[in-house]
């Protein structure tokens, strides 16, 4: 069992007209979440909403008893679940996108964490990051799903050279189609860890380590506010959505994982990592 504080916060930023950002904190269902929707008319906040609040049902559901087939018999029953809900959400998202002119080619990022009774599942679409701190370090836990994180991942020659818009150009997301294919990671969590969620209108102003810094010093709640004012003080183009929580307690043989996972991570530092591609 984990206990966890938690908090997020959303701002409609600096020069945006609306927030089509959402997000979900819920310490009971141990699930969170940050979207950040596109498209005109206020598609993009349609999008984001209807995705995270099927995600949240879906996953009330599974909590309360609900049966279902594991779709992957690679990840665990918990990384399941939470797979099995994006995939319910981008379904959700696409048939409502087509029954509209107005929501035509909507979609959203998602980025969400689901904790299990002794690890956490961290899954993605698109490029709205996910960071892990652990022992004060700082690390992405997401995949960038845009042309130029995806071309410079595949060592592509000139993908540095690329033009900003590639560097925002998403290659998934949520509702834009029939299918979705998240990225999706389950890891150890131990007392003390924090996990950030954010919108790119956080991540594009404020740096990893300039987070790290304020995680530090900062308890959850008053941490977002004060991400979410750098980003601002900076120009604040876009909405700025971030979620912060942090590992107050993990129940079981805390002391001999956390040695193993000191072990692995020597030999392989990175952290379990499953993803369909």
């Amino acid at each position: 069992m984990i206990i966890i504080e938690s908090a997020g916060i959303t701002d409609i930023g600096q020069n945006r007209k609306g927030n089509e950002d959402n997000f979900f904190v819920d310490d009971g269902t141990m699930l969170y979440m940050v979207a950040d929707g596109m498209g005109g008319h206020q598609a993009g906040e349609v999008a984001s909403e209807l995705t995270v609040d099927n995600i949240r049902d879906y996953m009330i559901r599974f909590n309360e008893g609900m049966e279902v087939e594991d779709p992957l018999d690679f990840l665990t029953r918990y990384a399941n679940r939470l797979f099995a809900s994006i995939a319910f959400a981008n379904n959700e998202v696409y048939q409502v996108s087509q029954s509209k002119d107005s929501f035509a080619g909507m979609g959203t990022t998602l980025s969400s964490v689901y904790c299990s009774d002794k690890t956490m599942i961290a899954a993605n679409v698109g490029d709205s990051p996910i960071y892990l701190v652990h022992d004060g370090k700082i690390e992405l836990l997401s995949e960038i799903h845009t042309i130029m994180a995806e071309q410079i991942a595949f060592g592509q020659e000139g993908s540095g050279l690329m033009g900003d818009k590639f560097k925002h150009m998403l290659t998934r997301a949520i509702g834009v189609g029939e299918d979705v294919k998240p990225y999706i990671c389950e890891f150890q969590i131990f007392k003390g860890d924090t996990l950030i969620i954010c919108s790119d209108g956080l991540s594009n102003k404020v740096l990893p380590e300039e987070i790290n810094s304020v995680i530090k010093m900062e308890r959850p709640e008053k941490a977002c506010k004060i991400l979410v004012d750098m980003a601002n003080e900076r120009g604040g183009e876009d909405n700025i959505t971030v979620v912060v929580l942090r590992v107050k307690k993990v129940f079981g043989n805390n002391r001999v994982m956390k040695l193993l996972y000191k072990l692995i991570k020597a030999v392989w530092p990175q952290p379990l990592k499953l993803s369909r591609q």
